[in-house]
């Protein structure tokens, strides 16, 4: 995983228009809270910080103002619903050593087996408890060869070095559907007719 390093400010005005003033200077207003401690309120670098955001569980290595640095991982970040920039972020307070539960993506590989068949992600992410330091940010499962009716379980699901399940283990990740009997329909103009 990757450790990404953001100066950061701490943030003294609140509410609306002190946010609003934050976000055009280009930063975005965050809390960082955890470990029983008081929330502290930031302001971070917007462009950096959206970058960041990219990655998926990415480790932030805050350097804050006036107070050392801290380690931090996003746990909420709050978009403007129409232009989708970064309005505020909420950051849980880490440290090295420490085990954390995140999601983490589970992405497929392989080719089924020969066949009319559909892939369904019942579970596009599955929870895992991770090294704060090491956490992953995906998962690759293996569909090659699977048939209508099979199913891949979270137990099933191969895990990077560290990482331990928390979902359910007999929960669905992904199951193998048969393609819907319409598909043939289309192919010929008489099949309507023949139907009814």
């Amino acid at each position: 995983m990757s450790e990404v390093k953001l100066a950061a400010s701490l943030r003294t005005e609140f509410g609306k228009g002190a946010a609003r003033k934050i976000r055009r200077d280009a930063k975005v207003p965050g809390v960082l809270y955890g470990h029983g401690s008081d929330p502290i309120h930031l302001t971070l670098p917007g462009h950096e910080l959206t970058l960041a955001l990219r990655t998926p569980n990415v480790l932030l290595s805050l350097d804050i103002e006036g107070r050392g640095t801290e380690l931090a991982i996003p746990k909420a970040a709050q978009r403007d619903p129409l232009k989708g920039f970064l309005e505020h972020v909420d950051l849980l307070l880490v440290q090295r050593g420490e085990k954390v539960t995140v999601e983490i993506v589970v992405e497929t590989e392989g080719d089924l087996a020969p066949g009319a068949f559909l892939v369904e992600n019942v579970l596009n992410t599955i929870s895992v408890e991770a090294e704060a330091t090491h956490l992953p940010e995906s998962v690759t499962v293996s569909i090659a060869g699977l048939q209508a009716g099979d199913s891949i379980l979270a137990k099933d699901v191969a895990l990077p070095k560290g990482a331990t399940l928390v979902t359910d283990p007999e929960a669905v990740v992904i199951q193998i559907l048969a393609a819907q009997a319409e598909e043939p329909a289309a192919e010929g103009e008489g099949s309507e007719g023949a139907e009814a």
